[in-house]
């Protein structure tokens, strides 16, 4: 509104210096052009060199408008290109998110070919979406299972020189390689893709899962332990997921343990958190005494002191666990428990006296008084035990127990009655 009645004013001023200049102006301009003169108004011959201006400066203009028309039509056909050439990356990229992943192939190709009839310099990120088109295209190909044309895209892709100012887009197409081949069950390409993310890509929490995951295909459970705490040290696991997660790869790294020395190196690995959570000592007590009692090894009396000083400090909390796991540490335990066992002795008439009608307790109080050659304790404590124990192990050893007792009285029927007990326990 303001700008229209500045221009209003401007041309009133103009109009006004006009008619003050020309309207009292009774100069004349003679032009002497032998043998002839010319006399010419002045007012006419300024309107005159004012129209020979605009006349000259429209034709330059014209002029240079006609020169410039071969470049705007490349110009515009450029921008054509362009056009296309970006719409079809985004509908290759709708159609990929919307599982429609032939037409997200039809759509990235028609958008390679638009960017090949460009000049790099006439789009200013060519190389960017170029790349793109090939990472969408691989994707496609990937979800159609054809591996071929996913691997020819995917080298283009990163592709030396074709993304100059964009390394986060070499830099996904290495992480999604890495993913494909962590899919394709191929860990030994997973880990060298991985390998060639720079440093700072390579602590990030998509890098980082999948090298825990190549790192479980290797049964490398060292690695990927130490993967799953940097994870929930980053808090990519949820407070609840994190102890689950750490736990069983705690579990696979004990298992994964072919001899003593490495079991007791991973345990050593582990927290006192870790090395507090009962399922963990547990396994690890249990996995002791395999390693000890396989075949070739004569650890067995070791690996079971062993698996008593691991789950030492779950013993505290025994009150607390549920009949399952009551059974599995009553297990590890009463495994060969000696007469030099007196610290765990005590330990267990301790307990005992917090929980007196337990049968998991009454068990192993018996076991270690029949190891000890108390008779008399080891009978109470076994025969309480065995109305107690749901447990079919723990049941038919509690019988077998009772069974030595009554041979040890000379009680031959009280002892073929518990062998016939114990031979029933399926």
């Amino acid at each position: 509104m303001f700008r229209h009645v500045f221009w209003f004013l401007t041309l009133a001023a103009v109009a006004v210096a006009l008619a003050l200049l020309v309207g009292q102006n009774h100069a004349s301009v003679t032009v002497f052009w032998p043998p002839y003169r010319i006399d010419l108004s002045f007012n006419l011959v300024l309107f005159g060199v004012v129209a020979l201006f605009l006349l000259l400066h429209l034709s330059w203009r014209g002029l240079a408008s006609l020169a410039a028309m071969p470049g705007r039509a490349r110009r515009w056909r450029a921008r054509q290109l362009e056009r296309a050439a970006v719409s079809g990356v985004m509908d290759a990229l709708s159609n990929q998110l919307a599982g429609r992943f032939v037409r997200a192939q039809t759509a990235a190709q028609e958008a390679l070919g638009h960017l090949q009839q460009l000049p790099d310099h006439d789009l200013p990120r060519h190389g960017q979406v170029t790349a793109l088109a090939h990472l969408l295209l691989a994707e496609s190909a990937h979800a159609l299972q054809n591996r071929e044309t996913r691997d020819h895209h995917q080298r283009l892709a990163i592709a030396p020189g074709l993304v100059r100012n964009g390394n986060e887009t070499r830099e996904g197409a290495l992480l999604r390689a890495a993913r494909w081949a962590v899919e394709d069950r191929d860990a030994a390409a997973a880990a060298a893709w991985l390998a060639e993310l720079p440093q700072g890509a390579a602590r990030r929490i998509v890098a980082l899962r999948l090298r825990l995951r190549v790192a479980r295909m290797q049964r490398d459970a060292t690695a990927a332990l130490e993967m799953a705490r940097v994870l929930a040290k980053h808090r990519a696991y949820s407070s609840e997921a994190a102890p689950s997660v750490l736990r069983g790869l705690v579990l696979d790294a004990f298992k994964g343990a072919r001899d003593l020395p490495q079991l007791q190196a991973v345990w050593r690995n582990l927290d006192a958190a870790e090395q507090a959570m009962p399922e963990l000592a547990i396994a690890a007590a249990e996995r002791l005494h395999a390693l000890g009692a396989a075949p070739g090894q004569d650890t067995a009396n070791d690996a079971a002191h062993q698996a008593r000083d691991v789950v030492l400090n779950v013993w505290p909390g025994y009150a607390a666990l549920d009949a399952h796991w009551r059974a599995r540490l009553v297990k590890v335990l009463a495994r060969r428990m000696d007469v030099n066992d007196t610290g765990w002795l005590a330990r267990i008439e301790q307990m005992q006296r917090q929980l007196p009608n337990d049968p998991f307790l009454q068990y192993l109080g018996g076991h270690a008084c029949l190891q000890r050659q108390l008779w008399g304790k080891a009978a109470q404590l076994l025969a309480q035990a065995s109305t107690g124990l749901q447990d079919a192990d723990l049941q038919r050893q509690t019988w077998c127990g009772l069974a030595q007792l009554a041979e040890e009285r000379g009680d031959t029927t009280a002892a073929q009655a518990a062998w016939k007990k114990a031979a029933q326990i399926g």
